[in-house]
């Protein structure tokens, strides 16, 4: 009788570890299911079957290095989490891609309706290689929470020039080379008629922070900071998501932006982007578009009031669209912390509109209901 009691008490405690949240706490330590801040940096989140299951990086108390793999949670309200483990693994072979102590940043996975597999896509970088590869890398699962299998990974569109580069810029004879100095108007000027675009056009452009987008259609996209993080990059998958078209295009050109996130509104394609500081925070950019291959037109920052200018001292990862709710989205941010990467934290906050654009304000704590 008193093991039965124990265990009772014990399945209570758990239920209340698990629904201890009736609302959302930007900034604050977010607890799972068995009372752990949540490991699941640079991260996003997939909505299927009545269930969300958010994706990110495991990171260690000392190392932004990949030490475990990629982690999953689940949840049907957004506000508890239960840790379903580890979606990915590394690897213990140093034959791998995926060894232990590479860099694995930003997962995301979309589901094919088609071949019914779970397909994640994630900015990879090589052991000991720093941030020189720039890969994007695929890995596949027959469950939402893994494990997944790691397929391979590359730079992207190797071989092939974005649609909306002219035959001018294509076949100018400019290279890297002929620039000593950069950041020079004419340095500017060239990257803009890709300089860069050129210099990777055998091996492959460059894949750095990213995301992943499925339109309305079932057709999916990869966007990513590329050209030494100086233009984003938007390429359309096979219907497989597996590999690529060939068909990409380029977003704003030279101006220097990472860490995209994209969702779409009554036809309008957004796109919320962040400046290159490093581990530090800056103003958010905002892109708006009538098509996923542009031209997209930039606005202002989205951020208003205190912490505006910092983006709330956080960066975009992912925008969640709420599953019942329409138009309602949520912003997804990091709060990075390189002395103690564990301990980052995640800001979540809900996209209202003003004048057609979306617009970002701070809130303490706030529930769904704010989208009624």
């Amino acid at each position: 009788m008193k093991k039965i009691i124990l265990f009772i008490a014990l399945c209570l405690v758990n239920l209340r570890l698990y629904s201890q949240y009736k609302e959302f706490h930007p900034g604050e330590i977010w607890k799972d299911n068995k009372g752990i801040h949540i490991n699941a940096h640079g991260g996003g989140v997939l909505y299927h079957h009545g269930t969300y299951y958010w994706y990110g990086e495991n990171k260690s108390e000392n190392s932004n290095n990949a030490l475990v793999g990629v982690m999953c949670y689940s949840s049907q309200d957004l506000y508890n989490w239960k840790n379903e483990g580890v979606a990915l693994e590394v690897s213990d072979s140093k034959e791998s891609p995926i060894v232990r102590g590479c860099i694995i940043e930003r997962p995301k996975v979309i589901f094919n309706e088609r071949s019914r597999k779970f397909v994640m896509y994630f900015h990879l970088e090589l052991l000991d290689k720093g941030y020189a590869a720039a890969n994007v890398g695929i890995a596949i699962a027959d469950s939402p929470t893994g494990k997944f299998t790691f397929l391979k990974n590359s730079r992207v569109n190797a071989g092939k020039y974005p649609l909306d580069m002219t035959k001018e810029q294509k076949e100018s004879t400019s290279t890297v080379a002929d620039f000593k100095d950069w950041w020079t108007p004419e340095w500017r000027k060239a990257v803009e008629d890709g300089l860069f675009v050129r210099r990777d056009f055998m091996g492959g452009q460059m894949s750095r922070d990213m995301t992943l987008f499925v339109d309305d259609d079932n057709k999916a996209y990869h966007i990513y900071s590329s050209e030494d993080n100086l233009t984003l990059q938007i390429a359309e998958l096979t219907d497989d998501y597996l590999n690529y078209t060939g068909r990409y295009v380029r977003v704003a050109p030279g101006g220097h932006n990472e860490a995209p996130s994209v969702f779409k509104k009554e036809g309008t394609y957004f796109m919320i982007t962040s400046g290159c500081t490093g581990w530090d925070p800056n103003a958010a950019r905002l892109f708006t578009s009538d098509s996923i291959f542009g031209p997209w037109k930039q606005h202002s920052n989205p951020c208003n009031g205190d912490g505006a200018d910092l983006t709330f001292n956080s960066q975009s990862t992912y925008i969640l669209p709420v599953a019942g709710k329409k138009d309602a989205f949520i912003f997804m941010a990091d709060r990075w912390k390189p002395k103690k990467p564990s301990d980052g934290r995640y800001v979540w906050l809900p996209i209202k509109f003003e004048n057609g654009l979306p617009v970002l304000g701070w809130l303490d704590q706030w529930g769904l209901n704010v989208f009624n």
